[in-house]
């Protein structure tokens, strides 16, 4: 780990001294990064912008977000927020959904190169072929599909879930064969909390599927007590060993809500980065991996998507109807 750096005294030093980040962190960094917050701020105003960013960014693009959150609940608020344009720092599919739910909005994506592996490992044909070759088989099937894919990929399925309602939504479905797509290690989690059928695409986080029980065992020999938070996504070998299953919402309020003073967060590193920001008065360790889509994006690129309104997504009507109708559905299963 690098040491920690020295506080110099500008306010943004003072709010990362507890994350012992390198030293781009410094503070030069920090009073450049000053500079480029104010400017977003202002455009923000200008625009009539709101800034939606995901528990997995950068901790300096949380100082420039209206909202922080998983995907669904900053898809959501953006249909609540009163706005014309709308900056989503994640990845691709999050942006979509925005875009999906709000589609009288503008809504930018700084870096266009920020995709999901997972989302990318499930394509829309052949996910309407494997559907319906399973349906030959077993008439009843339905198709639940993660939020974490694409507008293309919403449009052809029966209903969304997320990591946190997953099992709820496929317990909720009339019917008791599911092929539940994209991500394998969540399909199998749900099959241990249902006795129905769960049929899983072959598919996975790529930053989930690295971590490992050694990740974990490693930092409880040293800490026996603490308190282990483990998001779905994961390996079933790495579920078995955990505290709490928890989407990212779910460790949040956790975290927060919990007696314990120590939690070992499993999931993309992002997530331990808010916690300590937002929980200071708790230590939070670390079994995690940075997702290189996440981190492409930067203040830079938000300042400069919303001087140049540039990176604009942009759906065809009928996939954003089919995308909106599985969302809907999901909505009303969990109402």
């Amino acid at each position: 780990m690098e040491p920690r750096f020295e506080i110099a005294g500008t306010a943004l030093e003072r709010r990362y001294a507890s994350l012992h980040l390198p030293r781009v962190y410094d503070h030069r960094a920090c009073a450049e990064m000053a500079e480029t917050i104010e400017r977003i701020h202002q455009l923000k105003r200008e625009r009539r912008a709101v800034v939606l960013a995901h528990n997995y960014q950068r901790p300096e693009i949380f100082e420039v977000a209206d909202f922080v959150g998983d995907s669904l609940e900053l898809a959501r608020k953006g249909t609540q927020v009163d706005a014309d344009v709308i900056v989503f720092c994640g990845v691709h599919f999050m942006a979509e959904s925005a875009k999906i739910l709000s589609p009288e909005k503008t809504v930018l994506l700084p870096d266009l190169r920020a995709g999901c592996s997972l989302a990318d490992s499930v394509d829309p044909d052949e996910l309407v072929e494997r559907r319906d070759q399973l349906r030959q088989v077993y008439p009843d099937l339905q198709v639940v599909a993660y939020v974490n894919t694409t507008a293309a990929v919403k449009a052809v399925v029966d209903v969304c879930c997320t990591s946190a309602n997953a099992v709820q939504i496929v317990e909720r479905v009339p019917a008791q064969h599911i092929l539940f797509v994209p991500d394998q290690h969540l399909g199998e989690y749900v099959q241990r909390e249902t006795s129905k059928t769960i049929i899983t695409w072959n598919g996975n986080c790529y930053v989930h599927h690295q971590i490992t029980p050694a990740n974990i065992l490693a930092i409880k020999e040293s800490v026996p007590h603490i308190k282990v938070l483990v998001h779905p996504e994961c390996r079933r070998d790495v579920i078995d060993i955990a505290d709490a299953v928890l989407s990212t919402s779910g460790m949040v309020r956790y975290a927060k809500e919990s007696s314990a003073e120590e939690f070992l967060i499993v999931t993309e590193c992002g997530l331990s980065d808010k916690l300590l920001l937002e929980v200071p008065e708790k230590k939070f360790y670390k079994a995690c991996k940075l997702c290189q889509f996440m981190k492409m994006i930067t203040l830079e690129g938000t300042l400069h998507a919303l001087e140049r309104m540039e990176h604009e997504v942009r759906l065809d009507e009928t996939v954003r109807a089919g995308a909106e109708r599985s969302l809907r559905r999901m909505f009303e299963l969990t109402a």
